[in-house]
């Protein structure tokens, strides 16, 4: 992979920063989300406004009850009630007309609300400090892990750069930047993610912020909660799944990406829980930027909407216990018990970050080839080709009865396809670290050697049992890595430099990685220079990563040999 390099600004000034200029007109920009809504809700659906809208009143009132949290405005409650209470007085009333002015106005009552929550603020001045504040904070860290000695801030940003990487098309990003709206979709593994990826990109990458998702949750802290609502992140509250509030989300989403603001959205919904590379992605929020594509279209503009496929790669995950625990229980029900998540805490998270940096680990950010809407690649002046290499107007094909036009079920379709081509883009985009490679093929042996059991019963295996014999996963390691190169290739995954690297210095390395911040290392070398686990389930979550890449076909596993300790011991 190449060196890492700092890119300047594509925009001089911050004042032409679509986010800046999207929140200066934030009262109008939450009017338009209401009208929209509304409009969308009542088109086709006035019979049954009347009982979404109770829906929802009920649902909100079991949450405010159920799972109140302190950022809740104090007033909800009793907005809830009068909302009910108008449903309750609209029922006796005869009058047909008079219901459905009754319905418009409680339901453009609650979008209203709604929008108001969603669309935070950005301000410039909270923005610089946050930048100057994270470089100094992971200048500090990797100062003082590195040689405790204090460096200006040029020289640490260059530091960072040895940690924090770019790589794939990020020069093809930025010249699309200023030919029309970017939207980022990246993997999703840890809720550091948002503040990485956008750290990342503004300060190596020399892009303008983006838009975000921040949970509702992460306000309940008064610091997080300042800065998060200053810096153009929008409210996502995942406690509220009814029908109105969804498609408010979603309304605020087309609208922005219509005002060319760019975005980033997890097309996984959230954090993948078993380490995968998502697979199955939300059709909801990616949609909007299908919708808002037609929409421009239908208003006649030229304006066009570029979507940007992006592989975070960490070495571990901070999350990593709680999410695998969470990802087995939901797939072994019964057998599994709910597992708070407290990674959160500021001493985990400062305990992450000082591992990454002072054991030399990198956070590598992967620019996937950007596409339009329907999936198709464009080039660096924003041209979309079809898969021949030949130019075609997207713009054909929102046309219906011979004018651009609304159609849902078509943009859906439309949808599906741009995922499947994302999806793809992921596994061909992401890089195989060390990390990646020696879990993989730790958890394929321990495998092999127990066809007879299930993942479950893999898992309760007493890991401590197991070793790993030096010289064995030194020739599996050669033949896996003879495959990953194939791979590479074909152009189906990226390698890192380490995994070319001779076997033994590749296993060395990622164990390295993978072991140095969980409690229980998922790989480690023990006294005698072989290889042991002391968590067969972390172990199992770093090996999903390279799951799905068939790799368990092309390795001869059965040729590898793993012991027991009782064994070893006679």
């Amino acid at each position: 992979m190449e060196e890492n390099k700092i890119y300047p600004h594509v925009y001089e000034k911050m004042e032409d920063w679509p986010i800046h200029k999207l929140h200066q007109d934030r009262k109008a920009f939450i009017q338009e989300i209401t009208d929209f809504t509304v409009e969308r809700l009542l088109y086709g659906k006035t019979e049954k406004i009347t009982e979404m809208i109770g829906k929802t009143a009920y649902l909100e009132q079991i949450r405010i009850k159920e799972e109140p949290w302190k950022i809740d405005p104090p007033n909800e409650r009793s907005f809830w009630k009068k909302i009910q209470k108008r449903l309750v007085n609209k029922a006796l009333d005869q009058e047909k007309e008079q219901a459905k002015k009754e319905n418009k106005e409680m339901l453009t009552s609650i979008v209203n609300n709604y929008a108001e929550e969603i669309v935070a603020t950005f301000k410039i001045s909270t923005f610089q400090f946050a930048r100057k504040f994270l470089t100094w904070f992971f200048g500090r860290l990797l100062n003082t892990a590195a040689s405790r000695n204090m460096q200006r801030l040029f020289n640490r940003k260059h530091r960072l750069g040895e940690r924090m990487k770019i790589s794939g098309e990020i020069e093809k990003v930025r010249s699309l930047m200023k030919k029309g709206t970017v939207i980022v979709l990246p993997t999703h593994h840890s809720n550091l993610d948002s503040v990485l990826i956008g750290y990342i990109m503004d300060t190596f990458g020399g892009l303008p912020h983006f838009s975000f998702a921040a949970g509702l949750n992460l306000y309940n802290t008064g610091y997080t909660a300042y800065f998060i609502n200053r810096v153009g992140a929008y409210r996502l509250d995942r406690r509220k799944k009814n029908p109105i509030y969804l498609e408010t989300l979603k309304a605020m989403s087309n609208l922005a990406i219509q005002r060319g603001t760019n975005c980033i959205i997890f097309p996984g919904g959230t954090r993948s829980r078993s380490g995968h590379l998502e697979k199955k992605l939300k059709l909801g929020m990616v949609g909007t930027a299908v919708e808002a594509q037609r929409a421009l279209a239908e208003k006649g503009k030229d304006e066009k909407i570029f979507i940007v496929p992006v592989v975070v790669g960490y070495h571990f995950v901070l999350e990593a216990p709680f999410l695998i625990e969470n990802y087995l229980r939901q797939t072994g029900k019964e057998r599994y018990i709910n597992v708070k998540d407290s990674s959160y805490s500021l001493r985990k998270v400062l305990k992450f970050a000082w591992n990454y940096f002072s054991n030399g680990s990198e956070i590598l950010l992967t620019f996937g080839k950007p596409l339009d809407v329907l999936g198709n690649f464009v080039d660096e002046n924003g041209a979309s080709k079809d898969q021949y290499g030949n130019p075609i107007d997207i713009k054909d094909y929102f046309i219906k009865d011979g004018v651009v036009k609304a159609d849902l079920q078509r943009d859906q379709q439309y949808t599906k396809i741009l995922a499947d081509k994302v999806v793809e883009r992921f596994f061909a985009d992401n890089v195989v670290l060390s990390s990646h490679a020696i879990a993989y093929l730790a958890f394929n042996l321990l495998k092999t050697q127990n066809t007879h059991l299930d993942l479950f019963g893999l898992l309760r295996l007493p890991s401590e049992d197991y070793i790993l014999p030096m010289d064995t996963v030194i020739a599996a390691m050669e033949e896996l890595q003879s495959q990953l190169k194939k791979l590479e290739q074909a152009g189906k995954a990226k390698l890192s430099k380490e995994i070319h690297l001779p076997a033994r210095e590749l296993i060395e390395e990622g164990i390295k990685f993978l072991g140095v911040f969980h409690a229980q290392a998922p790989l480690k070398i023990n006294k005698e220079g072989n290889v042991i686990s002391e968590s067969f389930k972390l172990l199992y979550f770093y090996h999903n990563r390279l799951d799905h890449y068939n790799l368990h076909e092309t390795v001869n596993w059965s040729n590898y040999k793993i012991v027991e300790k009782e064994l070893v011991e006679a």
